[in-house]
């Protein structure tokens, strides 16, 4: 199974209202080197260096990803790299930008069941697993990309895929401290963990999805039929 079943093919727009766990909408994702209103030349110029840093990717790997080796390849100065990302790490954050926000475009407003629609236990057991293949499909750039320890948790993207775990575990278990077990269930679907398991230890994604689905199992108290 491919996190590509789980996902819509048309990104719906992105509404900006103010984040509510009863009424969950679409959380903006964008590293913080990216500018609510950039002219029309500096928009340009990024997706020059996000396309020279794709390629860079798909010719030498993730390795190959430096700001002076995109700078090169979108024949632009450094520091205009710089300017615009920040550092290495964003600009491989803006890299899984598009497909962050298609996966929550899908969680909040795609189909069931990892859209609405279908009951919350059904909607968490499929938001992992749609995490898992996601993260499987870009795992050399999503460890590289992942912030240092002192950011990692604060960052938006993190915080959108927890808060969407809190709004599921909110309407399954109401009296339960959810934003702590929110944490829990988000250090499964961490990268680092997941090549641990997948590319050391040699598992299977059909053994971490089956986890996956036992763990939501065990934390909510219920059980899919057999």
């Amino acid at each position: 199974m491919l996190y590509a079943v789980f996902m819509s093919s048309v990104l719906p727009p992105f509404p900006k209202p103010e984040e509510s766990l009863s009424e969950p909408q679409l959380l903006e994702v964008r590293s913080f080197a990216d500018e609510p209103c950039l002219r029309a030349d500096a928009a340009r110029n990024r997706a020059k260096l996000l396309e020279a840093a794709a390629r860079l990717i798909a010719e030498h790997g993730v390795a190959g990803v430096t700001m002076e080796a995109v700078a090169a390849a979108a024949q632009v100065g450094k520091g205009t790299v710089f300017r615009r990302f920040g550092d290495r790490t964003g600009l491989l954050m803006a890299l899984l930008d598009h497909s962050a926000q298609t996966l929550q475009a899908d969680f909040l407003g795609g189909p069931p069941p990892l859209g609405p629609g279908a009951p919350p236990v059904e909607r968490l057991r499929a938001f992992g697993v749609a995490v898992l293949y996601r993260h499987a499909e870009q795992l050399d750039l999503q460890l590289a990309a992942q912030p240092e320890p002192t950011r990692r948790f604060a960052h938006s993207a993190l915080q959108a895929l927890r808060t969407h775990v809190m709004v599921l575990l909110r309407q399954i278990l109401p009296d339960a401290d959810y934003e702590l077990l929110s944490q829990t269930l988000m250090a499964y679907l961490d990268p680092a963990l997941l090549h641990h398991l997948t590319r050391q230890c040699g598992m299977p994604m059909e053994r971490l999805e089956a986890g996956w689905i036992d763990l939501v199992d065990r934390v909510t108290g219920t059980r899919l039929p057999r």
